[in-house]
């Protein structure tokens, strides 16, 4: 049997996997979670002398999950699986262009430290970390990641079975889907820990600047900075190998900048909630979860942070809680946990989080009777595509503490959205209307490319008898075939950029291009390729490597136009994408990120504030 061919147990236990979870989640409905009461005053200028503004601003974002495109085709990630469960593929605008949403944030910012609440990849790949890392570095600003549950794990959303992975303990068929370009040579999964130390050092180089920062050798890291007004204040993290590195975590202490004249000094204490090692991930699969869907925090991370959190109640300083997943996809023993810790604070409790993608205000009560106040920051890869401000003050009369998280990017008038309207005017005002072209030319090819990627998926019974088919070495013809449509839409991305901007992607004829196309410039060649015929699954295999290598080749090129209306441009045709692809999808199969359910749950509300009862 051919080695890249999945067994046929395999592929069923897949399609009863994947229909029960529709199943599930179609019987499962949706019931808004308990938000907080209104507040008195709009924003924490407009407060009394009781209400004292207490930090600086903090720029929230969250789930960016940088996307490798040109791997090996994956069933999970293939078009025909996205028919059925969205979002498993998106828009081709976005793995070309969506982590300039993440650039345009950090730039409306830029005297702002940044948290990103984790995701920052998709399937853990090191050429995902790469172009994030670019992103994240290039301002120079100082900010934290929060590990998410694709950060250092591909099966964040695929559910893995004990045996294949014990039949894969080398873990190729992560790398092969990492391998940019089709390529089939070379390490390029990234692992916990390897993300560990990728930020670490990304830290030691950039943000911290080297600061007392030891090198992440060894399995477990105790640091604080010498400096008691820096904003990493402290990390613990702990190293694990084999069945069990994915309990290993990274927990970090920021030192929120103070507002002038501030009483109080307010910590974040940022958790790694995906210790989702051997048992517990065995557990959620067997409760029908994917591992990465709900969130752990184990008890050796708890101890290690204890020692911040009794620091802060004996200096009154105010400690704020932020972790990828939202608190409630977190697994009851580990709300337990952090339950009782949070209790030994003695202090109103915020709770930052990512994660759904969706975004929400919501007060717990649930395990405890002290409220939690959360806010839940949405997305930067799907709809609705935002990100926050925040700012914390303090009522020391009513002895709540307050949490503004202005809601971005802005309207033209600078007030926050207040619709979904509104909100999509605010990102075309912003990234959009700079490029200084019709706006229904981009539009026009943003609703072709989305369309022809809807229409163009497969059928899950196509994909299912294709993959059985007793001729084995032809079983993922499917897969190629499906994954070479994608490969074009893609190039027509990218030719359509050098259509709009002309002088302004000059660079892209700059780029060596591979012996394939022949001595054409890469216009010449991606086209070349798109007409070329396939006689043989031979064919087809070789061909989808080409036209991935060529995409591969043009997505990293992109990444070097730095012009600002080459950045808006990318920007722009991001957001419009997942609006298209968002308004095409069924209101019952979006993750309940619809405007209705989002507003219940208090979506556009920028303030709110809690007290001990």
């Amino acid at each position: 049997m051919h080695a890249l061919c999945p067994t046929a147990s395999s592929l069923v236990t897949r399609l009863i996997a994947t229909g029960l979870s529709l199943l599930l989640a179609a019987c499962a409905g949706f019931i808004p979670q308990p938000g907080p009461p209104p507040e008195a005053t709009a924003s924490p200028d407009s407060a009394t002398a009781d209400c004292q503004l207490l930090t600086l601003p903090l720029l929230a974002v969250g789930d960016t999950q940088e996307h490798e495109a040109t791997g090996y085709p994956l069933h999970e990630n293939d078009s025909a699986v996205d028919a059925y469960v969205e979002v498993a593929q998106r828009p081709p605008e976005q793995p070309l262009f969506g982590r300039r949403l993440l650039q345009h944030a950090l730039r409306s910012a830029p005297g702002s430290p940044f948290l990103h609440l984790g995701d920052v990849m998709d399937l853990s790949c090191r050429s995902e970390a790469e172009r994030i890392t670019r992103i994240l570095e290039a301002p120079g600003q100082v900010g934290a990641v929060l590990p998410g549950n694709h950060d250092g794990l591909m099966f964040g959303i695929y559910a893995y079975r004990l045996a294949e992975v014990a039949l894969d303990r080398d873990a190729e068929r992560w790398q092969r889907v990492c391998r940019r370009g089709g390529g089939q040579d070379g390490e390029q999964a990234l692992s916990k820990g390897d993300f560990m130390r990728l930020y670490l050092d990304s830290l030691r180089r950039g943000a911290l600047r080297g600061a007392g920062l030891p090198s992440a050798e060894g399995r477990r890291l105790s640091w604080r900075h010498p400096d008691a007004q820096a904003f990493h204040s402290a990390i613990e993290a702990e190293w694990l190998d084999g069945v069990l590195a994915a309990d290993s975590y990274i927990a970090q202490r920021l030192r929120l900048p103070a507002a002038p004249g501030a009483s109080r000094t307010v910590y974040l204490i940022g958790l790694d909630t995906n210790q989702a090692g051997l048992l517990t991930s065995t557990w959620d699969i067997l409760r029908g979860q994917s591992p990465g869907s709900l969130g752990h925090v184990r008890a050796n991370q708890i101890e290690a942070v204890r020692p911040w959190v009794t620091e802060g109640r004996q200096r009154g300083d105010l400690l704020v809680f932020a972790g990828h997943h939202n608190w409630n996809s977190l697994g009851v023993t580990s709300r337990l946990m952090l339950r009782r810790l949070m209790r030994e604070a003695d202090q109103p409790l915020i709770y930052l989080s990512a994660h759904t993608h969706r975004g929400f205000w919501a007060l717990h009560r649930v395990l405890d009777a002290q409220p939690l106040l959360e806010l839940n920051v949405s997305s930067l890869s799907d709809w609705p595509l935002a990100f926050r401000r925040l700012q914390f003050a303090w009522n020391e009369r009513t002895q709540r503490l307050k949490l503004h998280g202005a809601l971005l990017p802005l309207r033209p008038d600078g007030a926050s959205a207040q619709s979904d309207a509104e909100l999509l005017e605010a990102w075309e005002h912003q990234v959009c209307a700079p490029i200084g072209l019709d706006p229904l030319t981009l539009l026009r090819a943003d609703l072709d490319l989305v369309r022809r990627q809807r229409e163009q998926r497969g059928s899950l019974v196509e994909w299912a008898v294709s993959a059985l088919a007793p001729v084995c070495e032809t079983c993922e013809a499917p897969l190629f075939e499906h994954a070479q449509r994608y490969q074009d839409e893609m190039l027509d991305a990218i030719l359509q950029l050098a259509a709009h901007l002309g002088g302004g992607a000059a660079g892209l004829y700059d780029v060596p291009l591979p012996a394939f196309c022949v001595e054409q410039d890469f216009a010449d060649c991606a086209r070349a390729l798109q007409a070329q015929p396939v006689r043989a699954f031979a064919d087809q295999v070789l061909l989808f490597r080409h036209k991935a290598q060529l995409v591969d080749l043009l997505s990293n090129a992109l990444d070097r136009l730095e012009s600002p209306r080459a950045a808006a441009y990318m920007a722009c045709r991001a957001v419009q994408a997942a609006r298209l692809d968002f308004e095409a999808t069924p209101d019952d199969r979006n993750a309940n990120r619809g405007e209705a359910r989002r507003r219940s749950e208090q979506f556009f509300r920028v303030e709110a504030s809690v007290g001990r009862q």
